[in-house]
């Protein structure tokens, strides 16, 4: 039959055919016994309403199908679905709703596909809503509005009854959340305003109640616990029901009551807080309490406060009892004193290694906590202890490890890490350029009395210096290092000019070690008055040295020198070993037999105080070479000297110490000298690229570009100001 023969479908009649197949699919929903739908059933339904949506006007019947369409769903709801929704009640009607809307979405599935033809051409040219929106809509509209408090009140009481430890279906659940998601065809309202808002101000509401409980009745560990298995909790249940953007405000609310409001309490807790976790090493509370207060805004300031207390609080009794301890020893040996110092700077790098430990494990190094450590030793580390600043004590104690013979008894690998804490600590001291100064004094001592240890360890520690201070701070330490090499080969050159030389050949053996003068710290040099033999010795040598370099001048520390002398007594003859001083002090009795001290003084052009040390090292102290006139410990100018032919002594060669000047106060009248130029040439520095500045600000610009190294002075910047 052609087209334009097609027998005209009136509207009563072809609606007739289509709901006798709503019908059918009704019953398919409400399971009741029904055939399903063949291809036939569903191409005539198709075919019929694409002939009334396509006849000539007055018979093209699309809008009233349209309309049609939507009554299908509204008579459905009205007269099947709400009437047995409202018998149900709690579980019940969740369960009914999930059918229905189930049953929904599947009659909305069919009857769209049955009425294509009018999504295809009606709706599009008349921008109409598409039929699978009008489904839905007509289920928001009707059931949704209806019920969505009931069931919102329903799903928060399961939620609630689930938090007490009840079983409960969150398959359920999840499928009741489901409706209200997709209910918003695309958008988050109906979820968000009907469902969301109310569960979290229950959820605030419940956490609340528990809370003021646990606050009273659980210490702060067994209060962190539960804590984090509730917000575990609440976690899992976003997982398994709840919508995933619902998470974050969530665990807001819940760690905004438990943990935000009792947030004080709960630290300061008597016999259980943060301080009490502390003191008792409680890392595992520690970490949790870390990672449950990092989780609120601000929440770790109160902790890291705490944690910088502590620290510095057990630093300030390290630092007591050492002090105690210099006081109760000043009595007995010196050394023991120094033993007490040494004592102090391990247990300090203990402290550090501790805590430094927790930063990183309990704390998850974060910068807080890296700050709070920082400042908690810059209070302590810089107070010093029995009259030693923090920088001496520092610099002593590498001494200790790096010299032959020191207290510090390590295996090379204990030795390395050892000076990387001490590098760590110097961190925290704020007076640098004092530490480098004693360090360059004492390594002087070690490098010229050949004290060192082990040459790599003295240079492993000065890389570590120059990581941790810059080059400058480490430029001069690395200058007398390399000397060293230099003076070694100098001396092998010295030898062999001798060898070539024999007349030259002074008849003592000499070693002559050369040094720049810059890079060493500043020695007194006397012009002492040497014994001819010496003489003879320097004036080889200087001889020896112009041959090799005609621009340098050689200036003769002689208060740093040694002498191996024979010394022929009358029970034996032995081998002394002592300075150059006490060697020319003990060669002028070669000539006489007596000796009085202002002969001495003036036949070896000394002062008062070098002399007076250096003839009670060698007639009041341990070996008495020299017998004095009276016979009294202690040097008058009145005295009178001769030598002790008698002397003896079971070894064969001994040492003869003097006892060296106590450099500390020419040490930190050089850093006060040193720190003087760097302020003036920090204030030429900045007004040079400033040109005019505020007073104020220049001065703090000042402290700023000085602060690595030691913290000025506000007055000697000023009077840097007056020149």
């Amino acid at each position: 039959m052609a087209m334009n023969e097609r027998k005209t479908i009136d509207l009563e009649q072809g609606w007739e055919f289509m709901q006798k197949g709503i019908i059918k699919l009704k019953n398919i929903l409400e399971g009741l016994p029904e055939s399903q739908f063949s291809s036939e059933d569903y191409m005539m339904l198709y075919t019929t309403i694409y002939n009334m949506c396509t006849q000539k006007p007055p018979h093209d019947y699309s809008q009233q199908l349209y309309d049609k369409y939507r009554e299908s769903f509204e008579e459905y709801i009205m007269s099947t679905v709400l009437p047995s929704l409202r018998e149900k009640h709690d579980e019940f009607m969740l369960r009914e709703l999930v059918k229905r809307w189930a049953n929904h979405k599947v009659m909305v599935r069919w009857l769209s596909r049955f009425f294509h033809y009018l999504d295809r051409y009606f709706i599009a040219r008349r921008s109409l809503p598409p039929l699978n929106e009008v489904g839905l809509t007509c289920f928001r509209d009707l059931v949704y509005q209806e019920l969505n408090g009931k069931v919102r009140d329903a799903v928060i009481s399961l939620i609630d009854q689930e938090r007490e430890g009840e079983q409960i279906d969150r398959a359920l659940l999840k499928n009741v959340l489901d409706i209200f998601v997709e209910i918003g065809m695309g958008k988050m309202d109906y979820y968000e305003n009907d469902f969301e808002v109310a569960m979290l101000k229950d959820t605030a509401a419940y956490y609340s109640r528990k809370a003021s409980n646990w606050i009273l009745e659980d210490s702060c560990p067994d209060y962190m616990l539960k804590a984090e298995e509730c917000l575990k909790r609440e976690k899992d249940r976003v997982s398994h029901y709840l919508h995933s953007t619902s998470e974050p405000k969530l665990l807001e609310k819940v760690q905004h009551e438990v943990l935000s409001v009792y947030a004080n309490q709960l630290l300061e807790k008597e016999h259980s807080g943060c301080h009490a976790l502390l003191r008792d090493d409680k890392v595992e509370d520690l970490s949790r309490m870390f990672r449950l207060f990092s989780k609120i805004p601000k929440g770790l300031d109160p902790v890291s406060s705490i944690f910088k207390q502590h620290v510095t609080a057990e630093g300030t009794v390290l630092v007591k009892h050492a002090e105690d301890a210099a006081s109760n020893k000043k009595a007995d040996k010196k050394d023991v004193v120094g033993l007490q110092e040494q004592v102090f700077v391990r247990k300090v790098i203990e402290l550090h290694d501790k805590y430094l430990a927790y930063v990183s494990d309990c704390f998850q190094n974060h910068t807080l906590f890296h700050k709070a450590l920082k400042e908690a030793f810059e209070v302590f580390c810089n107070k010093g202890v029995a009259g030693s600043s923090s920088a001496e004590l520092l610099a002593t104690f590498c001494d200790n490890i790096l010299k032959k013979g020191g207290s510090e008894k390590l295996s090379d690998e204990a030795i390395e890490e050892t000076l990387e804490k001490v590098v760590k600590l110097l961190a925290y001291i704020s007076d640098k350029d004092l530490f480098a100064e004693f360090y360059r004094k004492k390594l002087a001592r070690r490098l010229l009395f050949d004290k060192s240890a082990n040459d790599d360890h003295e240079r492993s520690i000065l890389t570590k210096l120059k990581q941790q201070c810059g080059a400058q701070f480490t430029s001069k330490m690395e200058g007398m290092v390399t000397d060293l090499t230099l003076a070694r080969e100098n001396q092998s050159s010295f030898e062999e000019y001798l060898s070539n030389y024999p007349n030259a050949n002074p008849g003592i053996d000499l070693t002559v070690t050369v040094l720049t003068t810059g890079f060493w710290p500043s020695y007194k040099s006397f012009d002492l008055n040497l014994p001819a033999e010496m003489v003879k010795c320097v004036e080889v040598f200087r001889e020896f040295y112009q041959t090799k370099t005609k621009h340098r001048k050689l200036t003769w520390i002689y208060s740093l020198g040694t002498c191996n002398l024979i010394g022929k007594f009358e029970p034996k003859t032995m081998e002394l070993i002592v300075t150059t001083y006490q060697a020319s002090a003990l060669l002028l009795f070669n000539s006489s037999d007596r000796l009085s001290y202002s002969e001495i003084m003036t036949q070896l052009n000394l002062t008062d105080d070098d002399v007076v040390r250096l003839l009670h090292s060698l007639s009041c102290a341990k070996y008495k070479i020299l017998n004095k006139e009276p016979n009294t410990k202690t040097i008058s100018p009145t005295d009178y000297f001769e030598f002790n032919s008698k002397f003896t002594d079971k070894m064969r060669r001994i040492k003869i110490p003097l006892p060296p000047v106590d450099e500390k106060k020419k040490v930190i009248e050089d850093v006060d000298k040193d720190r003087r130029y760097a302020i003036d040439a920090s204030i030429v520095r900045i007004m040079k690229s400033r040109k005019v500045l505020g007073h104020q600000q220049l001065v703090m610009e000042c402290v700023e570009q000085l602060g690595r190294m030691f913290k000025p002075d506000f007055k000697a910047i000023k009077s840097g100001l007056k020149i």
